[in-house]
Order: structure tokens, then sequence, then C-alpha cells
């Protein structure tokens, strides 16, 4: 599995510009080895299925970014057979949230996303 990244940060994320490959490299290594797959349940919303423990790296990775582009909404739920990770943006932001599912889907190898 490749956890080469797609540019799925948007301008108005306010990570210092150096460290945006750096974030999206850990997005793409959690994406590669624990993620089950995704559900878009609408076009600013998608659930990503992820193993038990991942748990603690979703938590801390999706709280830091909520810091800097604050327009995700992650929900995080610890389920009997693992973990999902739910992602919602407001409709201005719906090319971002494609962006990270296309990504996450690429570097996972999942496929495509369910509905």
């Amino acid at each position: 599995m490749s956890t080469e990244t797609v540019n799925w940060v948007p301008s108005s994320c306010t990570l210092p510009t150096v460290e945006r490959p750096l974030r999206e490299r850990e997005f793409a290594r959690l994406f590669a080895s624990e993620l089950r797959g995704v559900t878009r349940t609408s076009p600013t919303n998608a659930e990503f299925a992820l193993t038990a423990r991942s748990l603690d790296t979703a938590r801390d990775l999706a709280a830091r970014e909520t810091s800097c582009c604050s327009f995700f909404t992650f929900d995080l739920r610890e389920l009997d057979a693992g973990a999902v990770m739910s992602i919602t943006v407001p409709p201005a932001h719906a090319a971002v949230l494609e962006a990270l599912v296309d990504s996450a889907l690429r570097i996972s190898g999942s496929g495509t996303a369910g509905a």
C-alpha cells in the first residue's frame, strides 16, 4: 500500500504551508494501514471505517486537523469490530472532502466509496 499523498488540503487551512504535506502523510499512513472502507452519506459527509486499534491515532489526528481547518467536523465512534471516523464539512468545502475520500480510497486500495 502506498502512502503517497494527493493534495487535498484547502488554501484556507491555517497550518503552516511547510507542515501541510506532513499532515497529509499522517492521514495517508492511517488510511494505508487502518482503513476498512468509506461510505459517502452525502456530498458533505463521509464515514471512514477503521480498525479498532487506530482509534487513538484517529482522535489525535482529528483534533489537530480541526485546529487548523475549523470547517471539518469529526465524530469518532468505537464499535465492536472497529471504529468509524465521520467527517462533515459545510457545502462550500464539499470538494475538499471529496478529494480526501478519493485519496483515502486510492491509498488504501479500497476502490470506490459506498453510498
